[in-house]
């Protein structure tokens, strides 16, 4: 896809590899729209950025349908049909769920699962009368694989992958010109997972907002980063028995003890 004139909206994108992104995007003069709960970064990321091209901001809590509602339609009367929407936003609660009280859950879940499919649905049909479009959705590696201290989480990104791959396939045979790109990282180096100890290497930012940027780019349908996590979770969980594959990905890989000192980024 070529980026060049279009109108992007990040979710999340005041911080993290949203903003990233939205650098990147504004590099390739693409017309960028922020949203973001903070509006301090909102600011900070316009002053930073807006000398690179054009750039809106909008606060918005995601978790809340009404606001996602209201501000699309401050966004389609205010800027037009957005382009490209990368689902970026996402919150974590690292701990066991018999800790994590109703609110912890229903947040994680409204903010992961059900603001991406609201948020696309809001902008959607204007890409579908146009019959052009790109939905970039950020999950998760922790979409394929169980971990403790990551149980909502887990839940809120398996459910995103599964819907992002289906709306995928629905354009498919309603043979549209939307694409949808689902991406599945591995742990990121943003403050987000602060506390996090790894085997795997944790991912850089900067490499990672570009490979998602490239993806969108070039129309791909599912990548994971690195890219064999996909292939070794899919293979390793078709072929081992559960306690082998436990074993392996516990006591090996150690990825059920990633989250033991996990902290989080400092409110």
């Amino acid at each position: 896809m070529q980026l060049k004139e279009k109108t992007v909206l990040i979710t999340g994108g005041a911080s993290g590899i949203g903003k990233i992104m939205v650098r990147l995007m504004l590099e390739r003069k693409a017309k960028v729209i922020i949203w973001d709960i903070n509006q301090e970064s909102i600011d900070k990321t316009i002053a930073e950025c807006s000398n690179k091209g054009v750039l809106f901001g909008y606060n918005v809590d995601v978790s809340n349908l009404e606001q996602i509602q209201d501000t699309a339609k401050k966004v389609k009367a205010e800027i037009g049909v957005v382009d490209v929407l990368i689902n970026n936003a996402g919150i974590i609660v690292g701990k066991y769920f018999k800790d994590q009280t109703t609110s912890e859950i229903s947040k994680t879940m409204a903010i992961n699962a059900n603001a991406p499919m609201f948020i696309t649905r809001a902008f959607l049909d204007d890409m579908l009368h146009q019959n052009s479009g790109h939905i970039c959705n950020i999950t998760s590696s922790g979409g394929l694989v169980s971990n403790p201290k990551m149980s909502v989480y887990v839940a809120s990104k398996w459910s995103l992958i599964g819907w992002s791959d289906s709306v995928r396939l629905e354009m498919k045979q309603m043979d549209k010109n939307v694409h949808v790109t689902t991406i599945l990282p591995y742990y990121i180096n943003t403050g987000m997972f602060d506390g996090v100890k790894s085997k795997i290497p944790i991912l850089e930012p900067e490499a990672t907002a570009l490979t998602i940027v490239k993806a969108i780019e070039k129309n791909k349908k599912l990548i994971s980063i690195p890219g064999y996590i996909y292939r070794f979770t899919r293979f390793g969980q078709a072929v081992m028995p559960i306690a082998v594959f436990d074993w392996f990905a516990g006591e090996v890989l150690g990825i059920y003890n990633t989250m033991a000192h996990f902290t989080g980024r400092k409110k």
